[in-house]
């Protein structure tokens, strides 16, 4: 079973996440920031990866840390559940249309960690409704989690905003082409089920 569990404790976060790489698309999603926590169901549910994640952070600074740090984490199951890679169809790719928006996702897990982000983001943070008044999601955080991602998981991914106006359905494409390049890339190729998908002959 390709599945993973990694903790990440600083003085900033607080986070315990786990990955199975064969799931069904499940989350359980225990984390105080709610437009995060539902990329993070559309990246579960489009991906098929089930996800378990308790997530708290220091939020009184900003959501920086908290997002980065799971992206850190989440990269980490995807290092560990992937294992030496073997048998792997090792690249992906989706085009992701959402409404107006059009969002392109490339993955190689390579063994190299690289990210080409041009998601074309206003900048300009969402406004929602919360429990408690007014609650703004910083979208410049986004990309900060993919960069944390590739930085552990060794995984090349380039994600881009064709078109689009909706900063919220420029994300959330993303987070779908994203996943369903994931998918694709982890599936296994039964043609190569005890081979590691290299020249190099190792994917580390």
């Amino acid at each position: 079973m390709r599945q993973a569990e990694q903790n990440r404790k600083t003085k900033e976060t607080d986070i315990a996440l786990k990955l199975n790489l064969d799931g069904r698309g499940n989350a359980a999603l225990d984390c105080p920031v709610g437009f995060f926590v539902h990329m993070l169901d559309t990246f579960a549910r489009h991906g098929l990866f089930d996800l378990e994640l308790r997530a708290y952070g220091d939020l009184e600074v900003d959501q920086h840390h908290l997002v980065e740090d799971t992206g850190i984490v989440l990269g980490q199951c995807f290092a560990q559940a992937l294992g030496d890679r073997r048998g792997i169809r090792r690249v992906g790719s989706c085009l992701y249309p959402m409404d107006e928006t059009l969002a392109r996702a490339c993955v190689d897990i390579s063994g190299r960690g690289f990210l080409l982000f041009d998601g074309r983001l206003s900048g300009i943070p969402l406004v929602m409704e919360g429990q408690s008044g007014q609650v703004n999601f910083q979208v410049d955080v986004i990309e900060d989690f993919w960069e944390g991602f590739v930085s552990t998981s060794g995984i090349t991914l380039h994600l881009e905003v064709l078109r689009g106006r909706s900063d919220h359905h420029k994300i959330e494409a993303l987070f779908k082409a994203a996943s369903r390049a994931l998918r694709e890339a982890c599936e296994i190729d039964t043609r190569i089920i005890d081979i590691i998908p290299s020249t190099k002959g190792v994917l580390a």
